[in-house]
């Protein structure tokens, strides 16, 4: 799944960020928007699960904060 996620806090530490979601799933992605505040996502995660991530990292953020981006998969790989 691939999602935008709306963060309060400036200056967020992707490394850090990346560390949390990499542990949980070792193929995620993450960077800054330079067009919004906040992150985007891509991981294999439902939004609660990338919520508590976060959480971990030491970025909270409520269920709104994390939109889910409508899938971009063809489906030509089979996946």
């Amino acid at each position: 799944m691939e999602f935008d996620v709306v963060l309060q806090q400036p200056g967020v530490d992707l490394a850090v960020v990346r560390k949390v979601l990499c542990d949980a799933d070792p193929a995620a992605l993450v960077d800054s928007d330079p067009l919004q505040p906040g992150l985007r996502v891509a991981a294999q995660l439902t939004t609660g699960e990338l919520a508590g991530l976060l959480a971990e990292a030491g970025y909270p953020v409520g269920a709104g904060a994390i939109r889910p981006r409508p899938s971009i998969c063809c489906g030509g790989c089979g996946g």
